[in-house]
């Protein structure tokens, strides 16, 4: 069996020995004799298998005690809706600072639901930079202040935390969360789909802080209201049991490499190779501004996109797929997230130089 690198933005490559233990487990979960996804979430077996996947998130991320951990659906998308829904009945506004697409969509979807105001945004530079805090223009009367930690179409991220002193801040970490260390104190909430650096597509992972519940609007639905969700241990619904039984494992094996650290270190050294390789070629280039560069999607440009298709299809010969930028932006994007192994990176570079010389 020859496994391609694949530099999906999500679903995305997990960690080998995850998807050789889970192989290893499919059909008796140890000794259980049925598989995971057979299990009852009420049953001894999954909620043993729960109870461990949230303590080892909590551990990873240092997750105060004051901090509630929910296992729920809908992905990012959902939880659009799902955050003004049980948020916004606060004060009935809410600041967004757009960064890119997914920022934009969350501002569009929270208007549904009460006043959003556009506290700054990068559209100036077609968003490719996070505008600076003193641009922002934040109301301190609003329920809360929303940012996407990182963008996945346009690849830039925070490198900053932004402060924006009592009211809550919100993050949307679908596409950084568990890459590197973050005070988890200084959000009101976070949430992020799990299918970059967590595990499947189906889970999503909220962590709000415990005087933000309670709040919800009344259209809510039970399903999606956070105190409910938090009363009932995330078994209010049946959650994505098969989902957070990866997930688990997924947060075993960056333990066992050495946590949210050793992950930072890991990625900042594999963004450094295609970075550096950006920077001095004169056929491809990244349109970022430096300070504001993405360790986890780095999008890329040829010199002469007539040249796209070949160099997909080359990349592919090659065992290297997923590499096409998203439709709204074009060119291509490397999609770097925790277990993708820096010999992929480099063998990408590699056949980056090869193109290169052969197109000149």
């Amino acid at each position: 069996m020859t496994r391609v690198f694949n530099f999906s933005p999500g679903p995305a490559t997990l960690p080998e020995p995850v998807l050789r233990q889970a192989a290893d487990e499919m059909l008796d979960w140890q000794g259980s004799g049925m598989s995971v996804m057979e299990m009852s979430h009420r049953g001894k077996e999954f909620m043993s298998i729960h109870a461990q996947t949230e303590s080892l998130l909590r551990e990873l991320l240092g997750v105060p005690a004051n901090y509630k951990v929910l296992f729920m659906q809908g992905g990012a998308i959902g939880e659009n809706a799902i955050v003004p829904l049980n948020l916004i009945g606060r004060g009935g506004k809410a600041d967004y600072v757009l960064t890119g697409e997914w920022s934009r969509r969350s501002a569009k979807e929270a208007a549904t639901y009460g006043t959003v105001n556009i506290a700054a945004s990068g559209e100036s530079s077609n968003f490719m930079a996070i505008p600076a805090q003193s641009q922002w223009r934040l109301d301190p009367d609003a329920a809360y202040v929303h940012i996407c930690s990182n963008e996945t179409i346009g690849g830039v991220q925070y490198h900053w935390l932004p402060d924006t002193g009592k009211v809550p801040l919100v993050a949307d970490m679908s596409s950084d969360i568990m890459s590197r260390s973050i005070d988890v104190s200084r959000y009101g909430l976070i949430y992020a789909g799990a299918q970059k650096n967590m595990g499947p597509s189906g889970l999503t992972i909220v962590i709000v802080r415990d005087d933000l519940l309670g709040h919800a609007l009344p259209v809510c639905p039970s399903a999606f209201n956070y105190q409910i969700q938090a009363e009932y241990d995330s078994m209010y619904n049946t959650p994505p049991t098969y989902a957070i039984y990866i997930a688990g494992l997924v947060f075993q094996h960056v333990k066992r490499l050495g946590g949210l650290k050793a992950m930072e270190a890991h990625n900042a050294q594999k963004a450094a190779v295609l970075y550096d390789y950006l920077d001095e070629s004169a056929f491809f280039s990244n349109p970022v501004a430096r300070a504001d560069r993405s360790l986890m999607n780095v999008p890329f440009k040829l010199k002469d996109p007539a040249l796209d298709d070949e160099f997909l299809e080359g990349a592919q010969a090659a065992g290297m797929i997923q590499l096409k930028g998203h439709r709204l932006v074009g060119g291509m994007r490397a999609s770097i997230y925790n277990a993708m192994p820096i010999e992929g990176v480099q063998a990408l570079v590699a056949y980056m130089k090869k193109f290169e010389v052969a197109h000149r």
